[in-house]
């Protein structure tokens, strides 16, 4: 049960407490239900009361009649699914709460708990995931043979992408992961070059959707709106999107594939940039190969120390971090109010665990919906003649939630900003309103982007 605990992360997995006397039974029972989650539930109980209610017996008495079981057995397929842990809370009896408006669920902000500054709070199970971050998971997401095949597709691709390089500082620095981006088509590639940038430069490494990926897209694009919808039931305010967030289907029409080699290879704590996806993005995110901790910790505005005590636990929560584990073939959803409210990371691993068909390395594919009515023909563009980039405001309490567009050139090795900055106007489904048309004649006749899943 530590590892739901907020602590500091250890070197190894943590001891085994002594077992307490004055425990319950379904205390006890959880416990081993989340470590054994494919054994049946009475064949634990006859394990525990044979143990004469000791835990760490059981477990002991668990393990080996496993290794014993397995010598007996074939090896597991390659490639194969790791089994997951269980939410602690899914065995532990709660009694029903209602938030102040009424309804049976919980606020997402009741159920969030306090992260202590300097500590990390690890997830392991959906439930979980879903009560105290802003994604939501799904295990097992493909079938094995159809997420294994999409690996080892992806792998061979991944000879193909690189490393971009951004200005911070006056210093040039090249990005910890190498990446590519896929589109639908020949045409959408020729048109992603030539039009859409990142980081004030246009990316060349764009390549056409490969079999595989365009084969699984239909089947992310439901798991994403199906997500979606309950999230805005169980989670939002009044059962309603928030201000900002599209009510149209999601409809992903890129796809950035990123490749971690090796536990050195990381992506520090960011946001990521809304410029074509607009407000209240959400992103559909697939993991393949080595299992990696994806960490996010929420923002908080920098005047929370003089707004009392509520705010400071706000400002611990936003300090401390919470690690979920991305195993093979699982589907990480960043719902709508992560962009403006998180921060996210891959952490850097001590160690590894190699994966039977990818080693060390970890192939990353998230999903992206970029909306028509932010094509780069609209997106204004800043006294260097370059597209602005859409950011919120995050921290500064008075404008916190605000867009704005900004110049990104500084960005850019070897060149500098020209300080453009404009506040951003959207409707309530996050529509830009534009104060004048931004569209020269060289972009009026460019294409939109084509879903994947077409």
């Amino acid at each position: 049960m530590d590892r739901y605990l907020s602590r500091k992360r250890p070197h190894s997995p943590p001891p085994l407490t002594p077992d307490d006397d004055d425990a319950s039974t379904d205390i006890k029972l959880a416990q081993l239900v989340s470590l054994f989650p494919e054994t049946p539930q009475d064949a634990l109980i006859d394990i525990l009361v044979s143990c004469s209610g000791s835990v760490e017996t059981a477990i002991t008495t668990i393990t080996e009649q496993n290794q014993l079981r397995q010598l007996s057995k074939r090896p597991r397929p390659t490639g194969g699914a790791p089994g997951t842990q269980t939410s602690l809370t899914s065995h532990i009896h709660v009694s029903p709460s209602k938030d102040e408006s009424g309804g049976g669920v919980l606020s997402q902000r009741k159920r969030n708990p306090v992260v202590q500054k300097g500590k990390t709070l690890y997830l392991f199970s959906p439930e979980d995931v879903a009560a105290h971050t802003s994604c939501t998971i799904i295990h097992n997401f493909l079938p094995p043979e159809q997420a294994n095949a999409l690996l080892l597709e992806l792998l061979d691709e991944s000879q193909h992408f690189s490393r971009y390089k951004l200005q911070i500082f006056d210093r040039t620095v090249e990005s910890p992961h190498s990446t590519c981006v896929y589109v639908s088509t020949p045409e959408q590639e020729a048109q992603h070059t030539n039009d859409y940038t990142y980081g004030g430069t246009y990316h060349t490494n764009i390549r056409q959707a490969t079999p595989h990926l365009r084969a699984i897209s239909a089947r992310v694009q439901n798991a994403v709106n199906e997500e979606i919808q309950k999230r805005i039931r169980d989670v939002y305010p009044d059962g309603k999107k928030l201000k900002y967030q599209s009510p149209r289907e999601w409809m992903p029409n890129a796809a950035f594939v990123n490749c971690y080699n090796g536990p050195a290879e990381s992506v520090g704590y960011h946001t990521d940039h809304l410029t074509y996806l607009g407000p209240r993005a959400v992103i559909g995110s697939i993991s393949l190969g080595v299992q990696r901790e994806f960490r996010v910790r929420r923002i908080a505005p920098d005047e929370d120390e003089a707004a009392g005590e509520k705010s400071a636990r706000t400002r611990a929560d936003s300090q401390g971090q919470i690690s979920i584990a991305l195993p093979h073939n699982s589907l990480l959803v960043m719902h709508a109010e992560t962009q403006e409210e998180w921060k996210h990371s891959i952490a850097p691993a001590q160690t590894i665990s190699p994966h039977p068909l990818s080693g060390n390395r970890r192939i990353n594919i998230t999903y992206r919906w970029y909306r028509d009515s932010l094509h780069p023909r609209n997106i204004p563009r800043c006294r260097c003649n370059a597209h602005a980039v859409l950011k919120c405001v995050q921290r500064k309490r008075d404008t916190r939630g605000r867009y704005m567009w900004l110049c990104y050139m500084g960005s850019k090795p070897g060149k500098q900003g020209c300080g453009f900055f404009q506040w951003a106007e959207f409707d309530d489904d996050g529509e830009p309103l534009w104060k004048k048309p931004q569209t020269n004649e060289e972009d009026a006749n460019a294409p939109n982007l084509i879903n994947f899943a077409d």
